[in-house]
C-alpha cells in the first residue's frame, strides 16, 4: 500500500514558555512513501508529548500544583526552602556591594527609623516571583511589595530537597489552594543590616493554611543557615539544652521595641532575670532553641510576616506562640497583617511564662 505524498512533518519538539510545542516544516516536492508502521509511530509520538506536556513540564517548568487547583504540601516546603535561601543570596549580594540604597519608611510608633533597602527590595523580587511562577493559584502576602512586574531570571524551583525526605519521608498532603496563604519576609532585621549587625539578619517564608500556620523556614544568609519545620511532619530544628544556668529566666526582646519588657520582667522573677536584646523576630523565634532565651516577648505592634515562620516552627517543637492575651494569631489573609496583641513564646511552660509575667 502507497501513501499519498505529505507536505509536511513534524521537525522538532521545543518547549515555548514552559510548553511542549510541535514544530513542523515543508517537505521537499519529491515526496516520502510511508507505512502504516510510521504512522503508527508518529501517533505513539504524540501521545508521548501530550502526557509530558501535562504531567511533567506543567509541573516543573511552569507550576508545581497539582491539577484541579490543589497543592502538594510537601512540594511546598521544598520550594520555600529554596526560596528563602534565593532571598538570601540577593539580601547578601548587595551587602557586598557599594551601596545599600538605603531610604526611609519613616518612623515607628517608638520613633524608631523603619530603614528600607535594596536588599529588601530584590530579595522581595526573587521570592515573590519564583512563588508565582511556581505556585501561580496561591496568594502571597509580603512585607515589600512595590506592585511593579518582575523580569528577574530564575530557574525553575526544585521538586526535591534530600533533608526533607530524610526527614519527612514519602509523607505528603494535598491542599486546596484557596486555603493556603504564603507569607514572606524577604529581609527582616533591616536597621541590624544597615548597622552591620548581620547575625540578626533573616529571610523567611509561612505557609498557613485556613489561618494556621503549618510550614515555617527562617534562612540566615551570612552564616548560610537554614532552619524549617512542617507540622505534624517534622523539623530540622534541634533544641540545645546546655546553655545557660539550670532553672535561670532568660527573656529575649527586642533592641528597638523593647517597650516595658525589663520592668516587667524583673517584677516577676526578680532582679537577677537575664533580658537579652536582639534584633530580628526570626532571630528572636530561633534562640529559643539554641539556648539564648527561654522566652521571647514583645509588648508593641508586630508585622505577621515577622512572626509566622517562627510560630510555624515552634508548633512543630510543641511549642507555642500567642499574644500577650494567650490568643493564637491568625495568618489568614483576609485578616489585618499587624499583630498588635503583643506577644510571647516558648519552647516549654508558656501558659506559666503568660500567668507569672501578669498577661493571663
Amino acid at each position: 500500500m502507497v501513501v499519498a505524498q505529505r507536505q509536511t512533518f513534524v521537525k522538532s519538539v521545543i518547549s515555548e514558555g514552559g510548553v511542549l510545542v510541535l514544530k513542523q516544516e515543508k517537505m521537499s516536492p519529491s515526496g516520502v512513501k510511508v507505512s502504516p508502521v510510521g504512522i503508527g509511530f508518529f501517533v505513539f509520538i504524540v501521545v508521548v508529548v501530550f502526557y509530558l506536556t501535562f504531567n511533567h513540564f506543567g509541573k516543573n517548568d511552569v507550576s508545581i500544583s497539582v491539577q484541579d487547583n490543589h497543592v502538594s504540601m510537601k512540594a511546598l516546603l521544598i520550594a520555600s526552602i529554596d526560596v528563602a535561601i534565593r532571598g538570601g543570596k540577593m539580601v547578601k549580594e548587595v551587602k557586598e556591594s557599594a551601596d545599600l540604597g538605603e531610604e526611609s519608611k519613616g518612623e515607628t510608633k517608638e520613633g524608631v527609623n523603619d530603614p528600607l533597602t535594596m536588599g529588601d527590595k530584590l530579595s522581595h523580587q526573587a521570592m515573590s516571583t519564583s512563588f508565582a511562577r511556581g505556585f501561580p493559584n496561591v496568594p502571597l502576602i509580603s512585607e515589600e511589595n512595590d506592585g511593579k512586574p518582575f523580569a528577574m531570571n530564575l530557574p525553575p524551583l526544585p521538586t526535591t530537597n534530600s533533608e526533607v525526605d530524610k526527614i519527612v519521608g514519602s509523607s505528603d498532603e494535598v491542599v486546596q489552594a484557596e486555603d493556603i496563604t504564603i507569607w514572606i519576609d524577604p529581609l527582616d532585621a533591616t536597621k541590624e543590616y544597615t548597622e552591620d549587625l548581620l547575625q540578626y539578619v533573616t529571610t523567611m517564608v509561612c505557609i498557613a493554611v485556613k489561618g494556621q500556620p503549618i510550614i515555617g523556614v527562617i534562612h540566615k544568609p551570612f552564616s548560610n543557615e537554614t532552619y524549617w519545620a512542617w507540622f505534624d511532619h517534622g523539623t530540622n530544628v534541634k533544641e540545645k539544652k546546655d546553655v545557660g544556668n539550670e532553672g535561670e529566666h532568660r527573656i529575649i526582646v527586642s533592641r528597638s521595641h523593647a517597650g516595658t519588657v525589663k520592668e516587667t520582667a524583673q517584677k516577676a522573677f526578680g532582679e537577677d532575670v537575664v533580658v537579652v536584646p536582639a534584633g530580628g523576630a526570626g532571630y528572636k523565634s530561633l534562640a529559643l532553641y539554641n539556648g539564648q532565651a527561654s522566652v521571647y516577648l514583645h509588648t508593641t505592634l508586630i508585622k505577621k510576616w515577622d512572626i509566622c515562620a517562627g510560630n510555624a516552627i515552634l508548633n512543630t517543637s510543641g511549642g507555642k506562640m500567642t499574644t500577650l492575651s494567650g490568643s493564637r494569631i491568625d495568618y489568614s489573609r483576609s485578616g489585618d497583617p499587624k499583630n498588635d496583641g503583643g506577644l510571647l513564646a516558648a519552647l516549654h511552660n508558656h501558659e506559666q511564662y503568660l500567668q507569672k509575667l501578669g498577661y493571663a
